[in-house]
Protein backbone atom coordinates (compact mmCIF):
# COMPACT_ATOMS: atom_id res chain seq x y z
CA UNK A 1 0.00 0.00 0.00
CA UNK A 2 0.69 3.34 -0.63
CA UNK A 3 0.54 6.74 1.69
CA UNK A 4 1.50 9.03 -0.78
CA UNK A 5 -2.26 11.14 -0.91
CA UNK A 6 -3.84 14.64 -1.97
CA UNK A 7 -7.19 13.83 -0.50
CA UNK A 8 -8.50 17.21 -1.28
CA UNK A 9 -8.46 17.12 -4.99
CA UNK A 10 -8.88 13.04 -6.43
CA UNK A 11 -7.00 12.28 -9.14
CA UNK A 12 -9.74 10.53 -10.69
CA UNK A 13 -13.41 11.15 -9.70
CA UNK A 14 -16.30 9.09 -11.19
CA UNK A 15 -19.77 10.67 -10.47
CA UNK A 16 -23.15 8.88 -10.73
CA UNK A 17 -22.04 7.17 -14.04
CA UNK A 18 -24.74 4.90 -15.95
CA UNK A 19 -24.30 2.31 -18.29
CA UNK A 20 -27.17 1.13 -20.28
CA UNK A 21 -26.49 -1.67 -23.59
CA UNK A 22 -29.08 -2.19 -25.93
CA UNK A 23 -32.42 -0.40 -26.86
CA UNK A 24 -36.04 0.33 -26.22
CA UNK A 25 -37.28 -2.46 -23.59
CA UNK A 26 -34.06 -4.35 -24.78
CA UNK A 27 -32.26 -1.50 -22.55
CA UNK A 28 -30.02 -3.45 -19.87
CA UNK A 29 -28.10 -1.31 -16.83
CA UNK A 30 -24.72 -2.60 -16.53
CA UNK A 31 -23.51 0.54 -14.43
CA UNK A 32 -26.02 2.00 -12.60
CA UNK A 33 -24.99 5.33 -10.32
CA UNK A 34 -21.46 4.25 -9.48
CA UNK A 35 -19.35 7.30 -7.85
CA UNK A 36 -15.76 6.72 -6.69
CA UNK A 37 -12.96 8.83 -6.02
CA UNK A 38 -9.73 7.79 -6.16
CA UNK A 39 -6.68 10.57 -5.20
CA UNK A 40 -2.78 10.32 -6.45
CA UNK A 41 -0.42 7.48 -5.38
CA UNK A 42 -3.00 5.43 -4.26
CA UNK A 43 -4.85 2.24 -5.37
CA UNK A 44 -8.40 1.11 -5.28
CA UNK A 45 -9.28 -2.19 -5.55
CA UNK A 46 -12.96 -2.57 -7.34
CA UNK A 47 -13.79 -6.32 -6.52
CA UNK A 48 -16.62 -7.98 -7.73
CA UNK A 49 -18.14 -11.35 -9.51
CA UNK A 50 -17.61 -12.19 -13.56
CA UNK A 51 -20.49 -9.28 -15.11
CA UNK A 52 -20.37 -7.18 -12.11
CA UNK A 53 -19.87 -4.17 -14.23
CA UNK A 54 -16.06 -3.74 -13.02
CA UNK A 55 -14.42 -3.87 -16.59
CA UNK A 56 -17.23 -2.06 -18.39
CA UNK A 57 -16.74 1.34 -15.94
CA UNK A 58 -12.76 0.80 -16.49
CA UNK A 59 -13.70 1.00 -20.12
CA UNK A 60 -15.79 4.29 -19.27
CA UNK A 61 -12.46 5.74 -17.39
CA UNK A 62 -10.51 5.32 -20.22
CA UNK A 63 -13.00 7.21 -22.55
CA UNK A 64 -13.31 3.90 -24.35
CA UNK A 65 -17.23 3.59 -23.90
CA UNK A 66 -19.78 6.58 -23.13
CA UNK A 67 -21.77 6.82 -20.14
CA UNK A 68 -25.57 7.05 -20.26
CA UNK A 69 -25.00 9.52 -17.98
CA UNK A 70 -22.70 10.91 -15.42
CA UNK A 71 -19.41 12.50 -15.60
CA UNK A 72 -15.44 10.68 -15.33
CA UNK A 73 -13.11 13.79 -14.11
CA UNK A 74 -9.42 12.86 -14.14
CA UNK A 75 -7.59 15.78 -12.63
CA UNK A 76 -11.25 17.93 -13.02
CA UNK A 77 -11.26 17.33 -16.95
CA UNK A 78 -13.70 15.43 -17.90
CA UNK A 79 -13.24 12.25 -20.02
CA UNK A 80 -15.60 12.47 -22.67
CA UNK A 81 -16.56 16.44 -22.99
CA UNK A 82 -12.84 17.32 -23.04
CA UNK A 83 -10.93 18.21 -27.07
CA UNK A 84 -8.39 19.22 -28.54
CA UNK A 85 -4.99 19.34 -26.30
CA UNK A 86 -6.98 18.60 -22.86
CA UNK A 87 -7.83 15.22 -24.45
CA UNK A 88 -4.91 13.56 -25.48
CA UNK A 89 -3.34 14.86 -22.11
CA UNK A 90 -5.93 13.06 -20.57
CA UNK A 91 -4.94 10.05 -22.66
CA UNK A 92 -1.46 10.55 -21.92
CA UNK A 93 -2.33 10.43 -18.19
CA UNK A 94 -4.42 7.38 -18.08
CA UNK A 95 -3.05 4.44 -19.42
CA UNK A 96 -4.34 0.35 -18.90
CA UNK A 97 -3.06 -2.90 -18.63
CA UNK A 98 -5.14 -5.52 -20.09
CA UNK A 99 -5.80 -9.48 -18.57
CA UNK A 100 -4.65 -11.43 -21.23
CA UNK A 101 -0.97 -10.03 -21.93
CA UNK A 102 -0.66 -12.30 -25.53
CA UNK A 103 -3.83 -10.71 -26.87
CA UNK A 104 -3.18 -7.29 -25.63
CA UNK A 105 0.20 -7.41 -27.65
CA UNK A 106 0.43 -7.53 -31.40
CA UNK A 107 2.13 -10.48 -31.86
CA UNK A 108 3.08 -9.03 -35.75
CA UNK A 109 5.19 -6.47 -33.93
CA UNK A 110 8.92 -6.59 -32.18
CA UNK A 111 9.30 -5.19 -28.48
CA UNK A 112 10.78 -2.37 -29.64
CA UNK A 113 7.61 -1.47 -31.40
CA UNK A 114 5.32 -2.28 -29.37
CA UNK A 115 6.61 -0.58 -26.56
CA UNK A 116 7.75 2.54 -28.26
CA UNK A 117 4.17 2.68 -30.19
CA UNK A 118 2.79 5.41 -27.45
CA UNK A 119 5.99 7.40 -27.93
CA UNK A 120 5.45 7.75 -31.11
CA UNK A 121 1.94 8.86 -31.03
CA UNK A 122 2.26 11.04 -29.03
CA UNK A 123 5.70 12.79 -30.82
CA UNK A 124 7.75 11.87 -27.79
CA UNK A 125 11.22 11.49 -28.25
CA UNK A 126 12.21 7.45 -27.84
CA UNK A 127 16.47 7.44 -27.14
CA UNK A 128 17.02 4.70 -25.17
CA UNK A 129 13.47 4.46 -23.55
CA UNK A 130 12.49 1.15 -24.75
CA UNK A 131 15.32 -0.45 -22.76
CA UNK A 132 14.78 1.66 -19.79
CA UNK A 133 11.60 1.21 -19.72
CA UNK A 134 12.20 -2.49 -20.27
CA UNK A 135 14.76 -2.61 -17.48
CA UNK A 136 12.31 -1.16 -15.32
CA UNK A 137 9.79 -3.83 -15.76
CA UNK A 138 12.40 -6.59 -14.89
CA UNK A 139 13.26 -7.37 -18.74
CA UNK A 140 16.63 -7.29 -20.70
CA UNK A 141 16.96 -4.40 -22.49
CA UNK A 142 17.88 -7.26 -25.36
CA UNK A 143 14.10 -8.40 -25.44
CA UNK A 144 13.06 -5.38 -27.75
CA UNK A 145 14.56 -7.20 -30.68
CA UNK A 146 12.18 -10.07 -30.45
CA UNK A 147 8.56 -10.95 -30.92
CA UNK A 148 5.92 -11.19 -28.23
CA UNK A 149 5.29 -15.49 -28.82
CA UNK A 150 9.19 -15.96 -28.03
CA UNK A 151 8.42 -14.96 -24.24
CA UNK A 152 6.03 -16.15 -21.44
CA UNK A 153 2.98 -15.30 -20.16
CA UNK A 154 4.95 -13.36 -16.94
CA UNK A 155 7.10 -11.86 -19.80
CA UNK A 156 4.34 -10.85 -21.85
CA UNK A 157 3.00 -8.86 -19.11
CA UNK A 158 5.42 -7.30 -18.14
CA UNK A 159 6.80 -5.62 -21.57
CA UNK A 160 2.69 -4.84 -21.48
CA UNK A 161 3.46 -2.98 -18.80
CA UNK A 162 6.46 -1.39 -20.21
CA UNK A 163 4.22 0.05 -22.74
CA UNK A 164 1.50 1.12 -20.20
CA UNK A 165 4.15 3.47 -18.40
CA UNK A 166 5.89 4.97 -21.47
CA UNK A 167 3.90 8.31 -21.17
CA UNK A 168 4.73 8.36 -17.41
CA UNK A 169 1.01 7.81 -17.01
CA UNK A 170 -0.28 9.33 -13.35
CA UNK A 171 -3.69 6.58 -13.51
CA UNK A 172 -2.94 2.85 -14.69
CA UNK A 173 -6.42 1.10 -14.85
CA UNK A 174 -5.16 -2.60 -13.81
CA UNK A 175 -7.95 -5.41 -15.57
CA UNK A 176 -7.16 -8.26 -13.71
CA UNK A 177 -3.74 -7.93 -14.62
CA UNK A 178 -2.55 -11.42 -12.97
CA UNK A 179 -5.64 -13.49 -13.69
CA UNK A 180 -4.10 -14.97 -16.48
CA UNK A 181 -1.14 -16.31 -15.29
CA UNK A 182 0.30 -18.64 -12.93
CA UNK A 183 0.11 -18.41 -9.14
CA UNK A 184 4.35 -17.97 -8.95
CA UNK A 185 4.77 -15.49 -11.71
CA UNK A 186 1.39 -13.19 -10.20
CA UNK A 187 2.89 -12.55 -6.99
CA UNK A 188 6.09 -11.54 -9.31
CA UNK A 189 3.79 -9.23 -11.22
CA UNK A 190 1.92 -7.60 -8.03
CA UNK A 191 5.52 -6.60 -6.56
CA UNK A 192 6.00 -4.97 -9.79
CA UNK A 193 3.25 -2.95 -9.93
CA UNK A 194 4.00 -2.16 -5.99
CA UNK A 195 7.41 -1.12 -6.76
CA UNK A 196 6.55 0.78 -9.95
CA UNK A 197 4.12 3.10 -7.66
CA UNK A 198 6.23 3.57 -5.36
CA UNK A 199 9.28 4.63 -7.97
CA UNK A 200 6.71 6.82 -9.74
CA UNK A 201 3.72 8.00 -7.17
CA UNK A 202 0.96 6.77 -10.08
CA UNK A 203 -2.55 5.69 -8.68
CA UNK A 204 -4.11 2.26 -9.74
CA UNK A 205 -7.49 1.22 -10.35
CA UNK A 206 -7.10 -2.49 -9.49
CA UNK A 207 -9.82 -4.68 -11.16
CA UNK A 208 -9.79 -8.12 -9.55
CA UNK A 209 -12.04 -11.28 -8.66
CA UNK A 210 -9.34 -12.08 -6.09
CA UNK A 211 -9.89 -10.49 -2.89
CA UNK A 212 -6.20 -12.27 -1.90
CA UNK A 213 -4.83 -10.13 -4.55
CA UNK A 214 -6.74 -6.82 -3.68
CA UNK A 215 -5.21 -7.25 -0.01
CA UNK A 216 -2.07 -7.12 -1.01
CA UNK A 217 -2.61 -3.97 -3.20
CA UNK A 218 -5.58 -1.46 -2.33
CA UNK A 219 -5.54 1.00 -0.07
CA UNK A 220 -8.75 1.21 -0.60
CA UNK A 221 -11.78 -1.11 -1.77
CA UNK A 222 -14.94 -0.70 -3.36
CA UNK A 223 -17.12 -3.75 -3.75
CA UNK A 224 -19.66 -3.78 -6.67
CA UNK A 225 -22.64 -5.91 -7.28
CA UNK A 226 -25.24 -5.87 -10.61
CA UNK A 227 -23.67 -2.58 -11.61
CA UNK A 228 -23.53 -0.71 -8.31
CA UNK A 229 -21.31 -0.33 -5.43
CA UNK A 230 -22.54 -2.28 -2.35
CA UNK A 231 -19.59 -1.70 -0.32
CA UNK A 232 -16.48 0.68 0.20
CA UNK A 233 -14.16 1.70 2.66
CA UNK A 234 -10.54 1.24 3.58
CA UNK A 235 -8.72 -2.15 2.79
CA UNK A 236 -8.48 -3.82 6.29
CA UNK A 237 -12.11 -2.53 7.02
CA UNK A 238 -13.80 -3.87 4.59
CA UNK A 239 -11.91 -7.15 4.49
CA UNK A 240 -12.15 -7.69 8.35
CA UNK A 241 -15.33 -5.80 9.35
CA UNK A 242 -17.61 -6.12 6.00
CA UNK A 243 -21.09 -4.56 6.42
CA UNK A 244 -22.75 -5.52 3.11
CA UNK A 245 -24.30 -9.55 3.12
CA UNK A 246 -22.58 -9.50 -0.77
CA UNK A 247 -19.22 -8.54 0.39
CA UNK A 248 -19.21 -11.21 3.57
CA UNK A 249 -20.30 -14.39 0.88
CA UNK A 250 -17.13 -13.41 -1.27
CA UNK A 251 -15.16 -13.46 2.14
CA UNK A 252 -16.63 -16.30 2.63
CA UNK A 253 -15.76 -17.85 -0.74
Amino acid sequence: MNDVADRTSPLLEIRDVVVEFGHGRNTRRVVDGVSLRLEAGRTLGLVGESGSGKSTLSRVVMGLLSPASGRVLIDGLSVHESRGASLKDIRRRVQMIFQDPAGSLNPRLRVRDIVAEPLIVHGLPLKDRVGELLEECGMPASSMDRFPHEFSGGQRQRIAIARALALRPALVICDEPTSALDVSVQAQILNLLQDLQRSRGMAYLFITHDLGVVAHMADRIAVMRAGRIVEEGDALSVLTSPTDGYTKTLLGS
